[in-house]
């Protein structure tokens, strides 16, 4: 049998071995605040929720094969509804808000923030796109 890498491990990751959410807080319109119960806790910027938001989005620009959402720098957070007790939708101010976020998929965006970041903004600069919005004429 072939070896999983870690990173793949890390993502399929059953509900079962994901630590347990011990708190959730809105800090409208920046982002949320997740801690879990083995320590971790993630300051997530309503930019970075925005673009790996669980959703399928119209708004998405295809690029070369990849979707690629841009131009949501200052994308901020109007609401968070709560979804069972398992997550929330968040409502952003781009009107996006068909996604739920679960508790185990703030676990991963947060324990993977920073590859994830960083692979958003190289695929940005591969495409010749920017964080910010475009500018209106």
């Amino acid at each position: 049998m072939a070896m999983i890498p870690a990173a793949i491990r890390r993502s399929i990751q059953t509900a079962a071995e994901c630590p347990r959410l011990i708190r959730f807080s809105l800090k409208a319109p920046k982002g949320v605040e997740v801690e879990f119960d083995d320590g971790g806790v993630y300051n997530l910027s309503a930019e970075y929720l925005r673009v790996y938001s669980p959703a399928a989005d119209s708004k998405i620009r295809s690029v070369g094969g990849e979707k690629v959402i841009y131009g949501r720098r200052h994308v901020g957070i109007m609401a968070a509804e709560p979804v069972g007790n398992y997550g929330v939708r968040l409502l952003f101010d781009d009107l996006h808000k068909t996604g739920i976020f679960t508790w185990d998929y703030f676990y991963h965006l947060g324990s993977n923030k920073f590859t994830m970041m960083r692979n958003y903004i190289t695929t940005l600069k591969k495409h010749g796109l920017s964080r910010d919005p475009p500018r209106r004429k």
